[in-house]
């Protein structure tokens, strides 16, 4: 399903909200459905503000209903976001989502205060009788980033629930001494244990939340948005059984998270990955997952049309079966046409594309490169020093994000992963038997997993350790190893003086251990024999450790060539499909129903893309490619090597979406 999300609607006059509808009926297939927020601000409103807008939201959501659309309430604020509009936002004695330092947010309340649970109960009382199509709960309910309060919550309440939890008593001050200090096994453990309390706790708002709605209107579709939930412990799957009574009715989804200008195109694709972690761990059952695609604070030109009409492709890539958009404001005065006519005609246009991929692809998983997270990897954020210090790459998964731009698909399951990608402290989140797992596999590490996994005792399946750092003048020169091909030779400097990453010089220490390449300084003088190598272990597994800026400074010639090779080795020819041209390309490979890839390619590069050559797992010789504009292409494999046929794509626009499928 396609919807847009609607501010301020019940300030509306009726005349205005007439044109807004007429506005919608003129890009008939740009939306389905309408959903309209119970208010603008982000924090709760009093309860009785609440009554008089959803009374006016009913009239709205009946007359839209009449001219063809679905229509329900987004409920904006049901925790609270942050401090916003207090003086007219709920007031009384309830508690604050609280810090560990004590510091507390006055628009965000605690979801464990018995006085908040009444009023939320009241407020989707309230909002059920409206006799909306649908609810959708907003991010809000969530317990990190309530500005000023980073991680919550942390009030008196929610430490005694995880003293009973636990056999414990605590204050604050010594439950931050026990996240931050001490053996790291303890540190994890009752990180764990904090991580379930999370769970917990918003899986008991939750379940009011659905009593609540679901006694009165027992069919009432619930949608949830979420983001990347790693402090809550992502348990999306929990949420899920809660939020449809155990699979007894319909539960949607709206996965997200911060693209709201194109100022840095690239973060299109980070949240494309981002979104891609979160429908993966949904069941098959929940089928309308509408990304979020937002244009906050609606500066109109701030954000290009068709940019805004490529992100629910590449998000429909990722995992999505639709859209919601949140890139109108409604407080000018001005024809809604002037504004936001041209956006709407793109995402007209462009319906037909998405509803292309929604069909051909459905919900398959991605399959490709999985970057190592999992529902407990934020228990292993800063090990070693303090836990709430800020997001470290390698939990959210953004370590791999060079890698996917040079056309290497990723995946967002274990189940779907051809490669594992292991960064930093990455493994201390997963059992032994996962680890275990993952060595039979494909394995690409940098020297700080390489270095937890033989602390762990897996030294002898991984082939190499690290002798040392390495933190200034270091160049990585290329071996003459098979896998370098054509590249071999040739040097990468990343330049540490200026982007300090500790290089590692890599240790053989299993026979059969190889370099792919050695570290020089610029005198050209040998500084390791080993700065990054391969090893298949008696599992089978196949093992690379890069010691070399592992993750950035990728986007050179001689590396790309190296790592498409690499990955096609790992993965022992299982990679699905990958860009073997060098150009910088997201590419998303799904099993279709048919048991053919669906294979949706972006041009990540302000450059058109000419000459772009992709190989596919596959002995079929022809491919269709459709445009954005369902315009389709058949075009014959140029030759066929390893059991990969190679394709010659027609130029592709800069950031623009093709559509591939096996013919």
């Amino acid at each position: 399903m396609f919807s847009f999300r609607l501010y301020d609607v019940f300030d509306l006059t009726d005349s205005r909200f007439e044109q807004l509808l007429d506005f919608f009926r003129k890009y008939e297939g740009a939306a389905d459905a309408l959903t309209f927020f119970t208010t603008s601000t982000h924090a709760p409103i009093p309860l009785e503000a609440a009554k008089e807008r959803v009374a006016v939201l009913k009239l709205r959501m009946q007359e839209a209903r009449r001219r063809g659309f679905r229509a329900g309430i987004n409920v904006m604020t049901t925790l609270g976001h942050h401090n916003e509009h207090l003086p007219h936002s709920l007031a009384g004695p309830y508690t604050r989502m609280t810090g560990i330092e004590g510091d507390v947010c006055q628009g965000s309340f605690c979801p464990n205060d018995e006085r908040m649970r009444e009023y939320v109960r009241e407020l989707y009382r309230l909002v059920a009788l409206a006799e909306p199509e649908y609810i959708w709960l907003d991010d809000d309910i969530r317990l990190a980033n309530h500005r000023p309060v980073g991680q919550g919550c942390f009030c008196d309440t929610c430490l005694e629930r995880f003293g009973v939890r636990t056999c414990a008593t605590y204050t604050r001050e010594q439950l931050k001494r026990q996240f931050n200090e001490g053996p790291e096994a303890d540190k994890l453990a009752i990180r764990r244990q904090w991580l379930q309390h999370n769970r917990d706790t918003l899986n008991r708002l939750l379940q009011l939340i659905e009593q609540t709605v679901h006694e009165i209107r027992p069919d009432m579709p619930i949608g949830f948005m979420s983001g990347d939930r790693f402090y809550e412990g992502y348990d999306f799957p929990g949420m899920e059984r809660t939020l449809s009574d155990n699979g007894e009715t319909a539960v949607m989804w709206r996965p997200g998270g911060g693209f709201y200008w194109d100022e840095r195109p690239a973060e299109l694709t980070a949240k494309s990955h981002a979104i891609g972690r979160q429908v993966s761990l949904l069941p098959d059952r929940v089928t309308d997952i509408q990304s979020e695609i937002e244009n906050f604070p609606y500066q109109r030109i701030r954000k290009s049309d068709r940019l805004t009409a490529v992100e629910a492709a590449c998000h429909i890539a990722a995992g999505c079966t639709g859209a919601a958009y949140n890139v109108l404001s409604l407080t000018g005065g001005e024809p809604y046409d002037d504004e936001y006519g041209p956006l709407l005609r793109q995402l007209q246009k462009n319906r037909p594309f998405y509803d292309l991929l929604v069909g051909k692809l459905g919900r398959s998983k991605p399959a490709g490169l999985h970057t190592g997270w999992n529902m407990d990897s934020f228990a292993v954020q800063r090990l070693s020093g303090n836990w709430f210090e800020g997001y470290i790459g390698h939990i959210t998964g953004h370590h791999a994000l060079e890698l996917f731009e040079l056309g290497l698909p990723p995946a967002y399951s274990e189940s779907a992963a051809v490669v594992s990608l292991l960064a930093g402290e990455s493994v201390r989140a997963m059992s032994d038997k996962q680890i275990e797992q993952l060595l039979q596999n494909g394995v690409y590490m940098d020297g700080q997993a390489l270095e937890q996994l033989c602390a762990m005792g897996y030294g002898e399946e991984v082939g190499f350790r690290v002798e040392s750092s390495v933190r200034e003048d270091c160049i990585e020169q290329f071996t003459d190893h098979p896998l370098n091909g054509a590249a071999a030779g040739r040097k990468r400097n990343c330049r540490q003086s200026f982007w300090n990453v500790p290089a590692a010089h890599l240790v053989q220490t299993q026979p059969g251990a190889a370099a792919l390449s050695r570290i020089v300084n610029y005198a050209n003088e040998e500084v390791s024999l080993c700065g990054s190598g391969i090893f298949e272990n008696k599992l089978g597994g196949r093992i690379a450790v890069a010691g070399y800026y592992p993750w950035t400074m990728l986007h050179n010639q001689a590396k790309s060539i190296q790592l498409r090779r690499l990955m096609r080795w790992l993965s022992k020819d299982r990679l699905p499909a990958y860009i073997a041209s060098f150009h910088k390309c997201n590419l998303w490979v799904r099993e279709m129903a048919d048991g053919r890839y669906g294979i949706v390619l972006l041009n990540s590069s302000m450059d058109q893309a000419d000459d772009l050559a992709l190989n596919i797992k596959t002995t079929s010789d022809r491919i269709r490619i459709t445009d954005m504009q369902c315009s389709d292409t058949i075009v014959s494999a140029s030759s066929s090597n390893g059991g990969y046929s190679s394709f010659l794509i027609p130029p592709v626009g800069n950031w623009d979406v093709r559509f591939i499928e096996l013919v």
